[in-house]
């Protein structure tokens, strides 16, 4: 495929770039933090710059109707720190148009949060003024792999006006390099975390037929959550899970049918014990021991164990989520020991999520010890789960980009 990292300076120079950035970052009491998807996202901003583009960078922050949709303006403050660049508290209106009328070559613009627009919702809605905007651009640059599963209007630039030149952008082009380097039909998956339903998609039979020869452990809420759907009462965890993870029924109902399937219920791995806190301090307990009025925080030393034993013989590793509650230091053990065994193991591996990205942070492992750390979470999900991607898709249909898809 057409990636900006091969075109030759003299043809950005002077070019109006439409630049579709991911920079959405945590949210705390309103402010942002600073993230690897702006450090990394300011990789192709400079990139461009130095060419004598005009850089036009287009983002999101935040899910429409959540509190984590804030304006853009504290991310180009974080961003001008690595790039310069301008904030424009305007995305498709007179003033964003004037400044950009304005940009010298060389020059960014950062617009306000794309999300702010409902015509981000509806890429077909009637005189969508993004893409009347995106029009008005020589060159179309998607960097945002990590939003590539969501049929946004900024996504799907190349669909709605394929005569635009369209390109990948550096961390786009990094995304897809690590996938072709997995095979992922040969991967052993370690999936963890707080969202049950993104894990699913992995169980599911799918064209890349990884997930009923794929070996599959299991930890955090989705291994919980797949012990219950085997028939196992937890306890206190159980109301936990009720209350505190969205689409619970839905998500237990989808594994109990899914692991009728003889050969992935034997593959899926599940906890044989589990940390507890009793007065404030870890206390590990067999599976035998449950239903337990104490809810659980990370897995025990008797699964740490069977599940390093098992990546110590994988060739390929992908890891989705923590094991257990890593902000808390007492419970940061599974998570830790299974980081490890994956950065000492000599295969292939791939990490992927943002609280798994802070977890190796918290554990002090190194990141160079993994051949890449992804910054995707649903995108690279789905992708590994044979789904389509709206955003690679319009891609495709890009007169002017030649797409080789990645065959395992």
């Amino acid at each position: 495929m057409k990636t900006i990292s091969k075109i030759k300076g003299e043809f950005l120079k002077g070019k109006l770039v439409f630049l579709r950035s991911d920079l959405n970052s945590a949210v705390i009491n309103g402010n942002v933090l600073i993230s690897e998807r702006i450090k990394e996202g300011a990789k192709t901003i400079r990139f461009l710059k130095k060419r004598g583009a005009k850089v036009v960078v287009v983002a999101h922050q935040g899910k429409f109707g959540k509190p984590d949709l804030v304006s853009l303006k504290q991310h180009s403050k974080l961003l001008n720190k690595y790039v310069k660049i301008k904030f424009v508290s305007d995305t498709v209106g007179e003033k964003a148009i004037k400044e950009i009328k304005n940009l010298k070559p060389g020059k960014a613009l950062l617009l306000e949060n794309v999300r702010f627009l409902k015509d981000e919702l509806y890429p077909e809605k009637k005189n969508n003024r993004i893409l009347k905007l995106a029009s008005t651009m020589d060159i179309y640059v998607n960097d945002a792999f990590s939003n590539s599963h969501r049929n946004h209007t900024s996504m799907v630039i190349p669909k709605y006006l394929p005569k635009i030149p369209s390109y990948v952008g550096l961390l786009f082009e990094q995304e897809i390099k690590a996938l072709k380097k997995i095979k992922l039909n040969k991967c052993l998956y370690v999936l963890g975390g707080a969202k049950p339903e993104d894990n699913i998609l992995l169980l599911k039979p799918s064209k890349r037929k990884p997930s009923r020869k794929n070996k599959i452990l299991s930890c955090g809420l989705f291994g919980q959550i797949c012990l219950i759907a085997k028939g196992k009462n937890l306890g206190a965890q159980n109301k936990y899970m009720q209350k505190n993870v969205s689409n619970y029924k839905k998500a237990l109902n989808e594994i109990k049918k899914i692991i009728r399937n003889k050969s992935i219920k034997k593959n899926l791995e599940t906890p044989v014990d589990f940390a507890v806190k009793i007065k404030g301090r870890r206390k590990e307990l067999p599976l035998e021991e449950f239903p337990s009025k104490y809810e659980i925080f990370d897995i025990g030393e008797k699964t740490i164990k069977r599940y390093v034993t098992e990546i110590k013989k994988a060739k390929a590793i992908f890891m989705k989520g923590p094991a257990g509650f890593c902000t808390d230091k007492n419970f940061r053990k599974g998570t830790k020991e299974i980081l490890n065994a994956i950065a000492n193991n000599k295969g292939f591996s791939i990490i992927g999520g943002g609280h798994l990205n802070d977890a190796i942070r918290e554990c002090k492992v190194s990141r160079r010890k993994f051949n890449h750390i992804s910054l995707s979470g649903g995108a690279l999900l789905r992708y590994i789960a044979g789904e389509k991607l709206p955003g690679l898709e319009a891609l495709k249909k890009s007169s002017h980009l030649t797409f080789n898809p990645i065959k395992n």
